[in-house]
């Protein structure tokens, strides 16, 4: 079964998509045929056969979810930082498997009132200059001082701590430390952004275990590859309340169906950057129509929790408009699950955010890149529904138990 976008949902766009309507798998249809009409039947049924697509065709399959060794190491609590409106802490996430050790560095800012506080959890996918605990260097990318202000955590880790971002025959970073040695890895095998993705598990590992930080509204954010790690971390470990993916585009938030002009492809992505998704990935290059999910379904596994998607206006590589649609459609899950979605039929205008139902979506003027205005967006969506729903992400009645999200993590 698929599921039609609407014309007037498409009628912004240019190029051949105005010929006709785009056939997306639903995500409200089973493997076999049978109608999803239930938040049961997502639950146990539909969201785990989604899952198991993505993990098939598009991002592997990580081989170990909390490695049983992980450990934590505080070697940094300093409190009165920022003209003392915050404690700086930071942390060594280690583990160890066959091939060797791996480490986290963890950069967090703690609010001193309002303890234990929410917090926002940046996977970094740029430098280090721009998680300087000592704040000499201040970047935009990472507004640590305006998070502690507006009573958030700042967290943040370097997503090349986790592995590294070039194709390296999958023997460096975790690949090489939990990898069976010797062995032909399986056309589903964790690529990079699963990785990426599994990293942001372990530091919600630590983040749970901090009194300071209120673990049920931990928010996750990432910014383009780091957007597409943050969405498929969000959709295995549903501890993250709210997931923020800012220009993801291609294999993050954008339709990879609409093929939109001037927009990355699976076969451009998988060209340029072979090891970010599993091998399987790389059998739909110029077939996305032969692709068993799109990325609307990545969305809806986020489903009731909050989730966020920014857009740039000139950012025409990620497909802006792809991204909203991409919300427009997992907005039918949201909704049989009992809560409203994106509250939005066209795509808005920039400096137009959406925010009123439990997906928000912003189109910034400017190109490709993580800004103050993004920030303060996602700050005033967390305002708005993650302060106001305390607890409720995790609680909900649909999110499944304690158990559920271990095992999916």
């Amino acid at each position: 079964m698929r599921t039609n976008l609407t014309a007037v949902a498409l009628a912004a766009s240019a190029g051949p998509l105005l010929a006709g309507q785009l056939n997306l798998p639903d995500p409200l249809t089973t493997t076999n045929g049978l109608s999803v009409t239930s938040a049961q039947m997502w639950r146990q049924t539909r969201r785990p056969e989604i899952l198991e697509l993505f993990r098939t065709h598009v991002y592997g399959r990580a081989p170990l979810g909390r490695p049983t060794n992980l450990k934590f190491d505080v070697w940094e609590s300093a409190p009165g930082v920022m003209d003392g409106a915050a404690t700086r802490k930071q942390v060594r996430i280690s583990y160890q498997g066959p091939g060797g050790e791996g480490r986290i560095n963890l950069v967090l800012f703690v609010p001193t009132k309002g303890r234990p506080a929410p917090c926002f959890l940046l996977i970094c996918n740029r430098g280090a200059t721009n998680l300087d605990p000592t704040r000499v260097v201040k970047t935009e990318f990472w507004p640590a001082e305006r998070l502690i202000a507006r009573g958030y955590a700042a967290a943040a880790f370097l997503n090349a701590d986790v592995d590294p971002d070039f194709p390296d025959g999958f023997t460096n970073g975790v690949h090489g430390i939990f990898d069976a040695p010797g062995q032909k890895r399986a056309p589903d095998a964790w690529g990079t952004l699963a990785a990426w993705a599994w990293g942001a598990s372990r530091v919600m590992d630590y983040l749970v275990t901090d009194t300071d930080i209120d673990a049920e509204r931990v928010a996750l954010i990432g910014h383009s590859r780091g957007g597409k790690t943050a969405l498929w971390a969000g959709a295995e470990d549903e501890r993250f309340a709210f997931v923020v993916s800012n220009d993801s585009g291609c294999g993050g938030a954008a339709l990879a169906r609409r093929r939109a002009p001037r927009a990355e492809t699976i076969a451009a992505i998988n060209q340029r950057f072979p090891h970010w998704f599993c091998e399987n990935y790389h059998r739909y290059n110029n077939r996305e129509d032969e692709l068993p999910v799109d990325q609307h379904m990545l969305a809806a596994l986020i489903a009731p929790r909050l989730l966020c998607i920014g857009s740039a206006s000139e950012d025409w590589w990620a497909d802006p408009e792809g991204e909203f649609l991409a919300g427009r459609e997992a907005s039918r899950v949201y909704q049989l699950l009992g809560v409203e979605g994106l509250k939005a039929e066209e795509w808005p205008p920039p400096e137009s955010p959406r925010h009123d139902g439990r997906i928000g979506y912003h189109l910034r003027s400017g190109k490709h890149g993580l800004t103050e205005y993004d920030w303060e967006r996602y700050l005033d969506f967390a305002d708005r529904h993650l302060r106001r729903a305390a607890h409720g992400a995790r609680n909900h009645p649909t999110a499944g138990s304690s158990e559920q999200r271990d095992n999916s993590d």
